[in-house]
């Protein structure tokens, strides 16, 4: 793996990307986490150059997962020295209308505000202390 991926960690301590692979039945979530596997951590932004990849603007991109009966989405954020952050997903195929997947960018572009938030006051925390 070229790229490393982790999962976006909120204010309690719980991983909404995870959860959410966790809650999908074992074919979704196989397919799910071998796209992980096989396309974003190799690739990393540049699945975004491919079928498997959508930029979606302000640092967030999408991993699309096609398969049997498979239509998922992964929202995801790059960063640092090549780490692809897992900001949530959801079954585009259970839950096809926009105003359903506008929804759900929503809730990941909030995640990845939170994420860049926590990131500015750890740099300013360093600076403080050095």
């Amino acid at each position: 793996m070229t790229w490393t991926v982790e999962f976006f960690e909120d204010d309690q301590g719980r991983q909404p990307a995870r959860e959410w692979l966790l809650s999908l039945d074992s074919d979704k979530r196989a397919t799910a986490i071998a796209a992980i596997e096989t396309f974003l951590a190799e690739m990393g932004l540049d699945i975004c150059g491919t079928e498997h990849g959508k930029q979606l603007g302000k640092g967030l991109f999408e991993l699309r997962v096609r398969g049997d009966d498979v239509l998922l989405r992964l929202f995801c954020h790059a960063y640092g020295e090549k780490v692809v952050l897992l900001l949530g997903g959801y079954d585009k195929g259970a839950h096809s209308s926009a105003r359903h997947q506008d929804r759900e960018i929503e809730k990941a572009r909030k995640r990845l505000r939170s994420f860049k938030l926590r990131q500015q006051r750890k740099r300013i925390g360093k600076q403080r202390r050095g």
